[in-house]
């Protein structure tokens, strides 16, 4: 089992940047990629970045060029580095970690809000 905990949302005005964090804890070694997602009010979920257990990573077009994903594993914590934030980058944000096991499992936060207003 993995737990995942958001932190880092907020009120953030028209280009500007927010960090997001996601502490994880529990069996960390069996992750093997973690993401971001979002869900915007009235829209469908939304895979925004992925890096992989070898660091590769991966974004949406919507987002690529502004935010960045990365994770410090001596902290076991996965970041999401936004800037030039937009009104349509209003949403709640999740992280996942995808778990190697017999089967695999996916671990979810349980969301972070970012409101992008001026």
């Amino acid at each position: 089992q993995v737990q995942l905990v958001e932190s880092g949302g907020g009120l953030v005005q028209p280009g500007g940047s927010l960090r997001l964090s996601c502490a994880a804890s529990g069996s960390i070694a069996r992750i093997y990629a973690m993401d971001w997602y979002r869900r915007a009010p009235g829209k469908q979920r939304e895979l925004v970045a992925t890096i992989t257990s070898g660091g590769v990573t991966n974004y949406a077009d919507s987002v690529k060029g502004r935010f960045t994903i990365s994770r410090d594993n001596a902290k076991s914590t996965l970041y999401l580095q936004m800037n030039s934030l937009s009104f349509e980058d209003t949403a709640v944000y999740y992280c996942t970690a995808h778990v190697a096991g017999d089967p695999d499992v996916d671990s979810w936060g349980q969301g972070t809000q970012v409101t992008v207003s001026s």
